[in-house]
């Protein structure tokens, strides 16, 4: 998902895949294999060899074991080397993917791992849940967010906070993006963006916003002149509100809500056209599974057929100051 939102916005990608999977894991089966970290690091060398590792952001996503995980912070903290004595010349995005909904994907010794790579990067992507995992901090109220965000801020000196698919109550019917970028002092700007749920199970949708956000973040830095700034920040009088991070997730989830409604109702219309007698295939001993299938397939996000939504976002949902 990173590579083609990034291309369709006209970014030159080079592209190290931390799994080859024949599908995504949303299908509950898959076949392929995960990049041990000696093949990470060997594709990497295979770029510095013939100096193709001249980049001016890196974004890195789900990284498959904590040695691998050290072996991506290693990478970045190299190119943050080579950039030399120019602020903003290199900006690393770390989604730390680990888990959803209290459930960790990757073994606990991830976690750590994550921890010593946070004050390397610049900005990071984390859910709720990760934002807990990061932070020590239970996260079951506004307060209790704005807490972990600060420890956050203030223990590993993160540039920009971005807390994904945060929904306090569970019957509640908006999602927020709750997002920060660090004052001087240490102490957090934070913004709150709420936006409608949509009642439908979708994957790559964390890669999808990491890859709008890395644009229009670099878009909203370079309209305030701030790509020769370390970690592209604003000085500390700019509020909240108005942070470049917080413009540039206002246009991520106008382009993402307007993807993901368009995928829900083509998903609606192809199930819609599987109803009315069983098929033979519904007759089998794994109808259930075949069903899970075939629906998963329907809410494949509608990514190329939508591009005019991702280049020309009309924001609707904005920055709110908390």
């Amino acid at each position: 998902m990173v590579t083609p939102v990034l291309q369709s916005l006209g970014v030159d990608v080079a592209a190290l895949d931390t799994v080859h999977f024949s599908n995504h894991t949303g299908y509950r089966q898959f076949k392929g294999t995960k990049a041990t970290a000696e093949e990470i690091r060997e594709l990497y060398d295979g770029l510095k060899q013939s100096y193709l590792n001249d980049f001016d952001v890196m974004l890195s996503g789900y990284i498959p074991g904590a040695e691998a995980v050290e072996t991506v912070g290693a990478i970045a903290r190299e190119l943050k080397l080579n950039s030399g004595m120019k602020p903003g010349s290199f900006f690393w995005v770390l989604d730390p993917v680990m888990g959803d909904q209290g459930r960790l994907y990757v073994s606990e010794d991830v976690v750590p791992a994550y921890r010593n790579l946070l004050r390397d990067a610049d900005l990071i992507l984390p859910n709720q849940f990760e934002a807990e995992l990061l932070s020590d901090v239970k996260i079951d109220s506004i307060l209790t967010l704005h807490d972990a965000i600060t420890a956050l801020h203030a223990t590993h000196r993160i540039a920009h906070i971005v807390v994904t698919s945060v929904r306090l109550e569970a019957d509640s019917p908006t999602l927020s993006v709750i997002g920060s970028s660090i004052r001087s002092d240490g102490s957090p700007r934070i913004f709150k963006i709420d936006v409608a749920a949509i009642d439908c199970f979708f994957s790559g949708t964390g890669d999808m916003f990491a890859a709008l956000t890395l644009v229009r973040l670099r878009e909203e830095a370079s309209s305030a002149g701030l790509l020769r700034t370390k970690s592209w920040l604003s000085p500390d009088d700019v509020t909240s509100s108005q942070l470049p991070l917080a413009k540039a997730a206002e246009k991520v989830l106008a382009s993402m809500q307007t993807v993901l409604t368009k995928t829900k109702q083509a998903r609606d219309s192809t199930l819609e056209g599987m109803a009315g007698p069983l098929g033979t295939l519904e007759k089998e001993a794994d109808s259930e599974k075949r069903m899970h299938l075939r629906r998963t397939k329907a809410a494949e996000v509608r990514l190329v057929r939508n591009l005019d939504d991702l280049r020309n976002p009309q924001v609707v949902s904005f920055a709110e100051q908390i």
